[in-house]
């Protein structure tokens, strides 16, 4: 029986699929906590594999890399340095199991499969893997550790029988990805059950992108008397050590450690939006993006954030105005790629505007102007961005933000063109918020300029998409702070036409927003993915049949 006990929580940011780099990237973290006297190195939910690895988890081909990866990495816990404890699907008697390994002593001592499985929002679980049963323990070095993997602490069963049967110190590995205020949802859980348990509890939760999903990190340690010892950083890689002593009661306490800031509000909406683009373009190894500048608030703050994660030398901007383009427009745009300093190529779109009414002007007859007219400039950009896109080999970022994609306010094959959307999953409201911060604020690893980045009178004048003359959003939209508020009901909560006008609004108005809403179905299906922001994103998290016969019905 040991008295002292060092173990690190290992926050790292791994690659789907990519089973050997993630074994490589473990490996220097493991000689990192060598060189600190590190008896234990907690790393995160399924790191071998990345999270989530979805289907590729069904290829027996995918499942044996696996199992050679974590074999490669048991030996070489035979040098009596730290022991590992880490997330990776493994296969138990014919059943894949989403499991947590202890290697030490140059083999796999022990292995806890989650109980379990979450099947809502972005997770699907119960389809891959099969649900381990309530275990105990495990030993290590003479201390029992009470493994848990992510879902498994939100349930107090779990915990609740890895103390009956002897734990000292739970550990939780987590693949957790950040929707806003969740980290408070976390900490009360964890509290929680070290409240039931009597036990002091280590999480450790991985950071980065993987496609809409983003990880914030924040990996921490509760003592036995609910009390934050440790805490690693939001949004970055960390390696934190944690050191245990046993007390005369028997019990196990963390001595005080680094305890980073935890970031919150519209900071860490910021930061996703960040690191989920930066992993999307790095990951995917594109080497830039291309924005197209309409001098809105949307493409400005996509540039900012653009530059933020990639450098100015990655981004480039492109105005394409047309007949109906103002002139304060294209000099917010200009302003705005300058205190970016970045590129903005300019490319009038009215040569090609003008050969598509010819073209269409026999069919077109008869017929009042419409939105077809306003979608052939929206689809012309589109057509010049992807061009570029397929010349430079830059990925086109989309600009559109959750209150128009929710309302079906974007042209399909128009302004919805791009292989990823930072802002969608953010409203309008939220996304001036988001302008204002980051004209006051610059942190430490942004790769843009400080000071204003966007101009005032993009945030300030009232928004138009300017596809015919003297157009305003407001014309077809209720203001943003009213239109969000319905959405947010309408998306989030799930509340019905009479409980959104208790809220004070108009049934007029709730009715046209809730019709709008179903019937941009199908866009939105074919619109690219982006960076999960809120509690139900458009995709995995809310999932609605375009043919929609309830909607007549309501």
């Amino acid at each position: 029986m040991t008295d002292h006990l060092r173990i690190a929580l290992a926050q790292l940011n791994p690659v789907v699929g990519d089973i050997e780099g993630n074994m490589t990237m473990l490996i220097n973290s493991r000689e990192e906590a060598a060189r600190k006297g590190v008896e234990l190195l907690v790393a995160s939910e399924l790191l071998i594999t990345g999270y989530p690895p979805e289907d590729l988890v069904l290829r027996r081909a995918f499942i044996s890399k696996v199992e050679e990866a974590v074999l490669h990495l048991a030996a070489k816990t035979g040098d009596s340095g730290p022991g590992l404890l880490i997330g990776a699907p493994w296969r138990d008697e014919g059943k894949l199991h989403n499991a947590a390994l202890l290697l030490d002593d140059g083999k796999v001592t022990a292995r806890r499969y989650k109980h379990e499985l979450p099947n809502y929002g972005v997770f699907d679980e119960q389809r891959i893997f099969e649900a381990g049963p309530l275990a105990g323990p495990v030993s290590f070095r003479g201390v029992r550790l009470g493994v848990m993997l992510c879902e498994d602490m939100w349930f107090e069963d779990v915990s609740e029988t890895l103390a009956e049967s002897g734990a000292e110190i739970l550990i939780v590995l987590n693949g957790s990805p950040y929707e806003k205020d969740k980290d408070d949802v976390r900490l009360s859980l964890a509290v929680s059950r070290v409240v039931e348990t009597g036990l002091p509890l280590i999480y450790v939760n991985q950071v980065g992108g993987q496609d809409e999903l983003v990880f914030d990190g924040g990996s921490f340690v509760l003592d036995s008397d609910q009390n934050l010892r440790v805490q690693a950083v939001c949004w970055g890689l960390a390696q934190e050590v944690s050191d245990w002593s046993r007390s005369p009661d028997g019990g196990w306490c963390c001595a005080d450690g680094n305890r980073a800031p935890g970031v919150t509000g519209i900071e860490a909406v910021y930061l996703a939006m960040l690191v989920g683009l930066r992993d999307y373009v790095d990951k995917n190894r594109f080497p830039g993006l291309i924005v197209g500048m309409s001098g809105g608030i949307d493409s400005a703050l996509s540039a900012a954030v653009a530059v933020d994660a990639l450098g100015p030398s990655r981004v480039r901007c492109v105005r394409m105005p047309s007949r109906y383009s103002s002139d304060h427009s294209l000099e917010d745009a200009r302003s705005c790629a300058e205190l970016l300093s970045v590129p903005c190529d300019t490319i009038p779109i009215e040569k090609a505007h003008q050969a598509f009414e010819s073209m269409l002007a026999e069919q077109f007859s008869g017929h009042d102007a419409n939105e077809a007219e306003e979608n052939i400039q929206a689809r012309v950009r589109g057509l010049i961005l992807m061009a570029l896109s397929n010349k430079w080999g830059h990925m086109v970022l989309t600009t559109g933000n959750k209150s128009e994609m929710s309302v079906g306010y974007a042209t399909l094959y128009g302004d919805m063109c791009g292989g990823f959307s930072v802002l969608k999953d953010v409203y309008k409201t939220a996304v001036y918020q988001l302008a204002e911060w980051r004209n006051r604020c610059w942190l430490d690893g942004f790769k843009g300029p400080s000071g204003l980045v966007i101009p005032e009178n993009i945030i300030t004048k009232e928004p138009s998409a300017e596809l015919r003359p003297d157009q305003r959003d407001q014309d077809s939209l209720p203001a943003y702070d009213q239109l969000d508020d319905i959405l947010q009901s309408l998306v989030e909560d799930e509340l019905s036409i009479q409980e959104i006008c208790a809220r004070g609004h108009d049934v007029e108005i709730v009715t046209r927003i809730h019709r709008l809403l179903y019937i941009a179905e199908y866009k939105r299906r074919q619109g690219p993915p982006g960076v999960k922001i809120t509690r139900r994103a458009f995709g995995r998290d809310r999932r609605y049949p375009i043919t929609n016969g309830f909607l007549r019905a309501e």
